[in-house]
């Protein structure tokens, strides 16, 4: 994997509701709704998967919905990147003009370290040079480079 690529999308809600039955509705997305203790995040299957949940379509990808926070970056779309060394990409991010800013870890604190997301891999955000918050995903089972 050495083009790392765009492997999900994630945008936030208001109404976690209201935004499944529009995205059911106006795409027909199945929506999938986690627990507390995945921060109430949302998936959305835009694509047909197989039984490890992987798309079966080369090129498209699912994503996932999050409660929007008063942080403005909490807004806007993101992208999240498969990367094969999430400790590696970091350090390349932080030497190319970009900032970490973490994420939530299992006990609701934040911490500027990767953290486990059950069943899926390391995943952090940051911020890029233009003030886009992106995510680095190191998918579980990954080889580290």
């Amino acid at each position: 994997m050495s083009k790392n690529p765009v492997v999900h999308f994630e945008m936030g809600y208001f109404d976690g509701d209201r935004m499944k039955q529009f995205y059911e509705s106006a795409f027909g997305w199945k929506m999938n709704q986690m627990g507390p203790e995945m921060g109430n995040y949302i998936v959305a299957h835009t694509a047909e998967t197989d039984e490890k949940g992987m798309v079966k379509t080369p090129g498209t990808i699912n994503g996932g919905f999050y409660q929007k926070a008063d942080s403005p970056a909490s807004h806007a779309p993101s992208v999240v990147i498969a990367v094969q060394d999430i400790n590696e990409t970091i350090k390349a991010i932080e030497s190319s003009g970009g900032k970490v800013l973490g994420a939530m870890n299992e006990n609701g604190e934040q911490t500027m370290d990767p953290v486990m997301i059950p069943g899926v891999g390391l995943w952090v955000s940051f911020m890029d040079t233009e003030d886009n918050r992106v995510s680095i995903l190191q998918p579980m089972g990954m080889p580290q480079s």
